[in-house]
């Protein structure tokens, strides 16, 4: 496994990104000024409640927030600006050298489209396969993401095939470009325990037959813990910790990080009442003032009410948005 370090060119790096949606003639801001960064083989897992801009973020990235948004901010892949182009100026990037996967497969599918067909479409923009080609590439992707008759999947429609089913299809059509960073947005979102574990050590398998980089965005800790190196917390549209997965969860730093290891069972104790933070995330248009998390952390000082936090160095590879933080 890939582990990130000064000496390593970051593969895709993100500076100040903001984002406001223009409502009713008013801008709301939803990202506040994100940095982030993820190296070339690296698997970063990006967490927070709905609504923190964890998968705005990658949106965009990719320019996929219409014309609504206002996004400023510097995006480089492999060193080349991606935040000066847009539209079809953006087309090689998306799915070729960028990919993502939705969080609900049965939305992101056409329904009046055989899967071969959608999957066909893909390998002919990415990679100009048509015809025997194209359809001999499809069979392999999806024997790639272990469907089982693959043959029969390429002819069936979406609304045929079971929701783990689906989930494999928008893997393999994120494959079709063999990109260098694979975004995965909650991709096990309402699957069974089961069939969430099989897409799981599906998207590990792919990452590391193929060297690929992994961004995966969950509120799910335990899916973090099982496949990420390096854990990215987000709330309300700031970047409040980064660390390493180990670190992170044996020593975290921000309040709101303990409290979402706190939420989590612990096998290996008696059965105990989990924890719950008070409050909700605050509205976009709503935001307290000084530290975003003020409101609902049980460690406040009237200091925190003052400034925005901002990252702050705990370890060398530690970072911390916390006046607190130690």
């Amino acid at each position: 496994m890939k582990t990130p370090h000064s000496a390593t060119a970051a593969l895709l790096s993100i500076r100040n990104l903001r984002v406001a949606f223009d409502t009713a003639g008013v801008q709301v801001p939803v990202l506040h000024g994100v940095d982030l960064d993820i190296y070339p083989g690296e698997s970063l897992g990006i967490v927070g409640e709905s609504g923190c801009g964890k998968s705005v973020t990658w949106l965009a990235v990719l320019g996929l927030l219409g014309a609504r948004a206002q996004v400023s901010g510097a995006v480089h892949l492999r060193g080349e600006p991606l935040h000066t182009l847009s539209g079809d100026a953006l087309a090689p990037v998306r799915g070729k050298r960028i990919a993502m996967i939705f969080q609900d497969p049965t939305s992101a599918l056409n329904p009046v489209q055989r899967i071969g067909r959608q999957l066909m479409e893909s390998l002919a923009l990415h990679r100009a396969l048509r015809g025997t080609a194209a359809r001999a590439e499809a069979l392999r992707l999806l024997d790639r993401v272990q469907i089982p008759n693959a043959g029969r999947c390429l002819d069936a429609y979406p609304h045929t095939l079971s929701g783990g089913m689906n989930q494999r299809a928008m893997i393999a059509m994120a494959l079709a470009g063999e990109p260098e960073l694979l975004v995965a947005d909650e991709p096990t979102t309402a699957l069974d325990a089961t069939i969430q574990a099989q897409i799981l050590a599906l998207l590990a398998e792919i990452r590391d037959d193929s060297g690929m980089a992994l961004a995966l965005i969950s509120h799910d800790l335990g899916v973090i813990a099982s496949l990420c190196e390096r854990v990215l917390v987000m709330y309300a549209g700031h970047v409040v910790e980064q660390a390493p997965r180990q670190r992170l969860f044996q020593h975290p730093g921000h309040p709101y990080t303990q409290g979402l290891l706190a939420a989590l069972p612990d096998l290996h104790r008696a059965p105990e009442r989990l924890l719950s933070m008070a409050g909700s995330v605050p509205e976009p248009g709503r935001m307290p003032r000084g530290c975003s998390f003020g409101p609902r952390c049980r460690q406040f000082q009237p200091g925190c009410a003052q400034h925005v936090p901002v990252q702050r160095a705990v370890d060398s590879r530690h970072h911390v948005a916390c006046i607190q933080a130690a």
